[in-house]
């Protein structure tokens, strides 16, 4: 089952919800504690609501196909953030159960930051990132000067600075990885100048003619592009960025977690993103155990 609101800084207002669950039976479940959710998820007949923070399409999509499969004796309430801060403050501070909208090197900064307890449950999907440009047709019409638009959080600014180094556009040192910062380019063989910028605003960025612009699939979307019109994409193998399941240490082996991993992680979910792959936005980080 699933229903869905939207938290406006610290207040969740609902917008729609499905199902028979009351505001009453809502408002007990909110803020549950892990002994609570495994006492009602054992059959005493009371529905538990997982509360999952998550941002924009397609993890809120998945959040919500999810919600309609998870097993009986849970529902699943998308609480829907407007930036790339709530849904970890939502989380950290037992405002939900769960949140579904970013990596685990970018969970691990906030960890470091915050003094956080979160943990990655379960990679979803690896969304295909790269950079794009308006004003090159190929990586070989790159010239000295350009101007790259980095995001600005540290985990996503390591991200595109190894693509850049995959290519050989710079140098990083090699004692560096998923923490590197422009400080650590050895050799710019392009002297290309970094400007750095919000996630949320790198396809302004695009569209104000940056020449070389770090971005995700869902953001680059609202400009009309997709990953076949990036000039550059990342190699990710290992699917060290994939989109994670992510809860707390304290809730982490719960029922109610367990369930909603099985949930996130069947065979709706992966059919969906199946589906999505077919385009290069990503590609599924699982595999459905029959």
């Amino acid at each position: 089952m699933f229903r869905k609101t939207l938290l406006l800084g610290s207040t969740a207002l609902l917008l729609a919800a499905c199902g028979d669950a009351t505001e009453e039976t809502a408002d007990e479940t909110n803020g549950t504690d892990e002994e609570t959710t495994e006492e009602s998820g054992n059959g005493n007949g009371e529905e538990v609501v997982i509360e999952v923070a998550s941002h924009l399409p397609p993890m809120t999509d998945i959040v919500e196909i999810a919600g309609d499969v998870i097993e009986n004796g849970y529902s699943v309430e998308l609480v829907e953030v407007s930036d790339n801060i709530q849904y970890n403050e939502a989380l950290l501070n037992d405002e939900v159960d769960a949140s579904f909208a970013q990596h685990e090197p970018f969970m691990e900064m906030f960890n470091t930051e915050r003094d956080g307890n979160l943990v990655a449950i379960q990679p979803i999907y690896n969304a295909i990132v790269g950079f794009y440009s308006p004003v090159y047709g190929s990586i070989d019409d790159i010239e000295e000067g350009a101007e790259v638009a980095l995001p600005s959080d540290p985990s996503n600014e390591a991200r595109a600075l190894m693509i850049l180094d995959h290519y050989d556009l710079i140098t990083l040192s090699e004692d560096v990885s998923f923490e590197a910062t422009v400080n650590d380019i050895e050799e710019n063989p392009y002297d290309l100048t970094f400007t750095s910028i919000d996630l949320l605003n790198l396809s302004a960025a695009y569209e104000d003619g940056v020449e070389l612009v770090f971005n995700y699939p869902t953001y680059i979307e609202s400009v009309g592009l997709t990953p076949e019109d990036a000039l550059i994409l990342e190699d990710d193998e290992d699917f060290t960025f994939a989109i994670q399941l992510v809860a707390r240490e304290d809730n982490q082996d719960s029922d109610a977690i367990q369930a909603l991993k099985d949930a996130f992680t069947s065979q709706e979910v992966y059919d969906f993103l199946d589906d999505l792959a077919e385009n290069g936005h990503l590609e599924p980080a699982f595999e459905v155990n029959n």
